[in-house]
């Protein structure tokens, strides 16, 4: 009787350890993998699932068709390396440190993917983080340095150090990507994977496969391209962003240094020239036989036009010049994207993973005559974001939450069970996810700080509601402006003086104060890094 009662223990003892383990296991494997695709520099207007007319990206739209496309994406800073702090440690700016491209990061902030890697998850990063050349938090990476380049990159890899790789930076990031997927993942454990473009990016080299296609391109212009800021402050005024008057002839639209001294064409900036030759001097032979076949025809129709172009006519034709280098990288991205997106299906892995499509920032394709970024108006403001998450995401759903990229690490960390750091300042994404949007922010702060700096875009801070966006331009002006976003949604009117905008103007003058002081920002900051801006400019 004993021996029975003594088996019997032993059997349910097995039973409830062996049911403990499966059950842990269970809990394990039911965290999902994340997959974080993000281009550097990618306008929402650039995704036809956003605006059709424009150009197609018929895989980044996969995502939106099977899960959900966020209209009112994002950022709190429309600068790159800024940018990519705040998403790594769901933090603004000035409490980051990474107020600019120039500030240094406060490496006491720890980043979600340190978090996610002592939780138990596989890290992984390929492609351009331009921050830091030694990534924490990853078992595996392969990054560009600083700003990377379009032909023939140089990596710094985790194992062998820096390393140049022959090909397109796209299609090598791709690669890397898919190898690490199929043959270095440990599929015992739920990984998160940041797959990182340098497309789209400056000075916009598309891939040889796509010279001759998007050379022949013709696309419609915005119908801001002639703005004349006319209605609004000094800031949109002294910004120095205009296709026509600050676009690099040679390193942007590609006329050769040659043909710009035979046609009297004096540089645009000092790097004109020396960019130019230099993004084309890391071709190889046969790369750079495939470059001048195809772009030297386009400079000989061009000589032939210039003289009799007027300064009109010059416009239209730097803005197709751009636009067809811009979206011509953009194109070899969304293939990217699309061998990425089939590989998971393919193995069963999108049935739990989330998959996320965003940029760094919005930017500028021509609209109020610019290029570029960093103004709180909603080119450079809005971000594009797309996310799959199958079985808990209703295929084809569209948000219009004010959802920012200060909510990716809050987000990831929720995803996964893992609590957040209390000083962590997003809100998590997964409500409304599985469509529940009450009780979300309805407004998001923003603050830009590097002036006087490249493009002379003045620093600012401001806060924006699906209808509202008021704005305050200081250190050297003192100026405020305030758009209505469903009446004026190519925010060309300044409203803030207007009588009948006096409540609107007041009530969130008071929701302003209050972000500030919810995210602990204040005119003493604003000071302090103007003082710490003069003594790097002094250095």
């Amino acid at each position: 009787m004993k021996i029975r009662i003594l088996t019997l223990g032993i059997v349910l003892v097995s039973f409830f350890f062996g049911f403990r383990r499966a059950a842990m296991k269970t809990k394990k494997a039911t965290r999902p993998n994340i997959v974080f695709i993000m281009s550097d520099d990618h306008a929402y207007q650039a995704i036809s699932a956003y605006n059709p007319a424009l150009t197609h990206t018929p895989n980044i739209d996969r995502i939106a068709q099977n899960g959900m496309l966020f209209t009112n994406a994002c950022v709190t800073n429309s600068i790159c390396s800024p940018s990519r702090a705040v998403i790594l440690t769901g933090k603004h700016s000035h409490i980051t440190g990474k107020i600019d491209n120039n500030f240094p990061f406060d490496t006491t902030n720890i980043t979600f993917p340190q978090i996610l890697q002592a939780n138990g998850y596989q890290t992984a990063m390929f492609g351009k983080l331009h921050f830091g050349n030694n990534p924490k938090g990853f078992d595996e990476f392969k990054i560009l340095p600083g700003q990377g380049d379009y032909y023939n990159p140089d990596f710094i890899t985790k194992k062998q150090g820096k390393q140049k790789f022959t090909g397109y930076v796209t299609d090598l990031i791709t690669d890397f990507t898919l190898n690490w997927l199929k043959n270095e993942r440990d599929p015992e454990k739920p990984f998160f994977l940041a797959y990182l473009h340098k497309a789209p990016h400056r000075e916009w080299l598309p891939a040889e496969r796509h010279f001759d296609e998007y050379l022949k391109k013709t696309f419609p212009e915005p119908e801001t391209l002639f703005d004349n800021y006319e209605g609004r402050g000094r800031a949109s005024k002294e910004a120095e962003m205009n296709l026509l008057t600050h676009m690099n002839w040679a390193g942007d639209s590609k006329i050769f240094p040659e043909n710009m001294d035979k046609l009297g064409i004096k540089e645009s900036h000092p790097y004109d020239k020396g960019n130019y030759n230099y993004v084309v001097g890391r071709m190889n032979p046969e790369q750079r036989k495939k470059w001048d076949a195809a772009y030297g025809k386009m400079n000989e129709q061009f000589i032939k036009d210039f003289p009799k172009m007027t300064e009109r006519d010059k416009m239209k034709w730097r803005f197709q010049r751009y636009m067809q280098d811009y979206l011509g990288t953009i194109a070899a991205v969304d293939e990217g994207v699309g061998r990425v997106l089939d590989f998971l299906k393919e193995n069963g892995l999108d049935k739990n993973t989330i998959i996320v499509y965003t940029s760094d920032q919005g930017f500028y394709l021509g609209e109020h005559g610019w290029y570029d970024k960093r103004f709180i108006f909603d080119e450079s403001f809005k971000t594009p974001l797309l996310v799959q998450w199958n079985g808990v995401i209703r295929p084809g759903s569209r948000n219009s939450n004010m959802v920012q990229n200060l909510d990716f690490a809050l987000t990831f960390l929720d995803a996964a069970g893992i609590k957040a750091p209390s000083d962590m300042q997003g809100e998590s994404l997964l409500p409304i996810f599985k469509g529940n949007t009450k009780n979300f922010r309805d407004a998001a702060y923003y603050h830009y700080y590097e002036y006087p700096g490249v493009h002379m875009v003045k620093r600012h801070y401001g806060i924006v509601t699906e209808k509202y966006k008021l704005v305050h331009f200081y250190y050297d002006i003192d100026e405020w402006e305030l758009y209505d976003r469903t009446r004026d949604k190519n925010e060309m009117k300044n409203v803030y003086n207007d009588p009948a905008y006096a409540k609107v103007r007041e009530e969130l003058h008071k929701k302003l104060t209050a972000l500030r002081k919810k995210y602990k920002d204040s005119e003493e900051l604003d000071k302090m890094y103007i003082e710490k801006y003069k003594e790097l400019e002094g250095k």
